[in-house]
């Protein structure tokens, strides 16, 4: 039996949310059932916010952690666009949670990492909780209307567009509590599952989705500013590409690399593919360049012809360098 983990319930109302308005049948009550878990098991009732993963035995995981709370805000912000009766509760209530202990207004960035109790505060600053902050903050503005969180979603895209600069387009992943680029983290353990050694090409693709939604959401007519946020999207976007697809003699796009580009874990994650598969459909509406139409079908004929499973349904989450 395995843990409960809270981010794969806030990830259900995500989904279930587009399905209702698809006209999908039955995804009001998959809407319901995730709202119930966020409201019930999931919610620390005692120190406020959410658990990171409930264990097979009613226990918790001893933490409370950025990416979680980020993936409450989006999980909220969909059940309220879902008109879901909890749906706008729960979303203040994850706002004022995150607002709280997660983001830091001077850095214009957030922290990652509190005990269950909120009294102390882990020293690892990293751009994976920010990345899905940006995401939820992106859908929070647009449920509530205020501005503030599209302007804070602005910031750390400012900030993660110059470290990228600053490091040929390959975006650092760890740092230290004040905001110094750990390009060295954990190259003993290159295949960490939550804080690999390296650049993540899936990151730098699906950093370019989210920079040029929050461009077009905030850039208006300010054509010179919204050409200045595209183009880093794109050289995002080239880079990862050019550093992760079929780099190793097979198809896929591998886990991570090396700050030169090289491989260095091979292993193909399923939502690397989903964020290709997004963003080049994204890029080729808003650039119009042919690039990314053939981009996007590659990566869906790879999708049908490898990392879709026609017997049994679903993906296939992880292939190694030989698919």
């Amino acid at each position: 039996s395995y843990n409960r983990d809270t981010f794969e319930t806030c990830r259900m109302p995500h989904v279930y949310t587009i399905g209702k308005y698809l006209g999908h049948e039955g995804s009001e009550e998959l809407i319901d059932a995730a709202v119930k878990g966020l409201c019930g098991a999931a919610k620390d009732k005692e120190n406020g916010g959410w658990y990171s993963s409930i264990t097979p035995d009613g226990g918790y995981v001893d933490n409370k952690l950025c990416y979680v709370h980020a993936f409450v805000i989006l999980a909220a912000s969909d059940a309220a666009l879902a008109g879901h009766p909890k749906g706008e509760e729960l979303l203040q209530d994850a706002l004022d949670t995150y607002d709280r202990y997660f983001w830091n207004e001077e850095d214009g960035m957030a922290c990652d990492t509190w005990n269950t109790e909120f009294t102390k505060l882990d020293d690892y600053r990293g751009l994976n909780a920010n990345m899905h902050t940006v995401e939820a903050f992106l859908a929070a503005g647009d449920v509530t209307g205020d501005k503030k969180y599209h302007i804070r979603a602005g910031r750390i895209i400012d900030h993660v567009i110059q470290w990228a600069e600053d490091n040929s387009w390959r975006i650092p992943e760890h740092f230290t509590k004040e905001w110094v680029a750990d390009l060295d983290c954990n190259r003993d353990r290159p295949d960490d599952p939550f804080k690999p050694y390296g650049a993540t090409p899936g990151h730098g693709i699906e950093w370019a989705r989210l920079i040029t939604q929050w461009a077009l959401a905030n850039c208006g007519e300010e054509k010179e500013k919204l050409e200045k946020y595209l183009q880093a999207a794109e050289k995002l976007y080239t880079t990862a590409i050019k550093d992760g697809w079929n780099a190793d003699g097979a198809p896929g796009i591998v886990y991570t690399t090396d700050w030169n580009g090289k491989p260095v874990v091979h292993d193909r994650m399923h939502w690397t593919l989903a964020e290709a598969i997004n963003t080049s459909a994204v890029l080729y509406h808003v650039t119009g360049k042919d690039k990314y139409a053939k981009d996007y079908a590659e990566f869906m004929k790879y999708l049908d012809e490898v990392v879709l499973d026609h017997e049994k349904g679903s993906w296939f989450h992880q292939l190694d360098e030989k698919n």
